[in-house]
């Protein structure tokens, strides 16, 4: 069996993607993958480091300012489309697997002009705009929130959850170890703050007024992922020079990051929150603005309203972070009351659910 999967962009595109691999590669050791990616997106690097091979596509999204960029979207597309017509040609999947992100359009539309039967996997509670127009062409639709049927036709939805990466989805290490191998102190109580894997510059900014607070709480550390492209910033703060604080630009080890964590501070993508939910820990959710349709705070209410979660406004993070994380860390039965609640919506074997929906596609669709 041969699988094209398309997508990316983010670690919330990348991670499921892999994790849908790596399911399906257990059920059919000897089957063949090709991804497709954007050329220059994360996924050109993350795709081949977990012993995948990936095709790049000259493609981008419309940017939201003015720009003469926007004028070379029709053409890049019109690209992409002919290249993905070409590398299917070649490959000959027997299905096409879409993420979300820009590669996933052009591939799974020449797929579906081509007769290759396509499966989306929507990851987040508001549909994607590549989803949405997919769907009308896709035989199955793997989704992670309960009433999408506004989104996509009924008879194709499957509440499947969010496929996860196996290394979150079974945390075998205790705290103590995990925080060892992080190089953090065992003992002391540890904050996770991270703003996914392309950074947050308001989270970032909200640690800097944390140097007060951890002063006055020598028992307590933070371990403080700001982005690649955020360390040279934030590296000579007095923060992050504190004997408390571990700053990283990437945590390619989430499961030790996980384990070692009392509390987790973190945006509010579909990933995440599945991840969260998996782990099990007291989190405090800060989402992003500037998704399309406003995705991550519906996201995030969903998990405040199960009892799950504290929500902060993105506008307000940097003035109420600390005031938030204080009432975590001085209320143990708070704490076990969220992470219960947190436990009771996890889904943990959404990427094997995915494949066997994929292999039983398969099996049904004539030759």
């Amino acid at each position: 069996m041969r699988f094209l999967i398309a997508g990316g962009g983010t670690g919330g595109h990348i991670y499921p993607a892999l994790a849908i691999a790596d399911a399906l590669r257990e059920l059919q050791p000897d089957a063949e993958f090709l991804f497709v990616g954007a050329k220059g997106r994360m996924e050109m690097e993350k795709v081949p480091l977990a012993g995948y091979a990936i095709e790049g596509l000259d493609i981008s999204g419309i940017q939201r300012r003015l720009t003469w960029k926007n004028l070379l979207v029709p053409m890049k597309v019109a690209g992409s489309l002919i290249g993905s017509i070409r590398i299917i040609r070649r490959f000959k999947p027997d299905v096409a697997i879409g993420v979300g992100g820009y590669a996933s359009g052009p591939a799974l539309r020449a797929a579906s002009w081509m007769g290759v039967p396509i499966v989306l996997q929507e990851q987040n509670s508001y549909a994607g705009v590549t989803n949405r127009i997919l769907a009308r062409s896709a035989a199955l639709v793997c989704v992670a929130w309960p009433g999408m049927e506004r989104f996509f036709p009924n008879s194709q939805i499957v509440l499947t959850g969010n496929p996860l990466r196996a290394q979150v989805n079974r945390l075998e290490i205790g705290a103590a170890d995990a925080r060892r191998q992080l190089g953090l102190h065992p003992d002391r109580r540890t904050i996770l703050i991270m703003g996914g894997s392309l950074g947050a510059k308001a989270l970032n900014e909200a640690v800097l007024h944390g140097g007060s607070w951890l002063a006055g709480h020598p028992d307590h550390q933070i371990l403080w992922q700001c982005g690649q492209g955020h360390v040279q910033a934030y590296q000579d703060t007095e923060v992050a020079r504190m004997d408390q604080v571990s700053l990283r630009p990437f945590l390619d080890r989430m499961d030790l990051a996980y384990a070692a964590a009392d509390i987790i501070v973190a945006r509010a993508g579909a990933l995440t929150i599945s991840e969260l939910c998996q782990v099990g820990k007291p989190a405090i959710l800060v989402p992003s603005p500037y998704v399309a349709e406003d995705h991550q705070t519906k996201n995030a209410m969903a998990l405040a309203q199960a009892g799950a979660a504290v929500v902060i406004p993105n506008d307000q993070v940097g003035e109420t972070l600390f005031l938030e994380i204080d009432k975590l860390a001085s209320d143990v039965v708070l704490r076990k009351s969220m992470a219960a609640r947190m436990s009771e919506l996890a889904r943990p074997d959404a990427a094997r659910e995915i494949a066997r929906r994929i292999l039983s596609l398969i099996q049904k669709t004539p030759a």
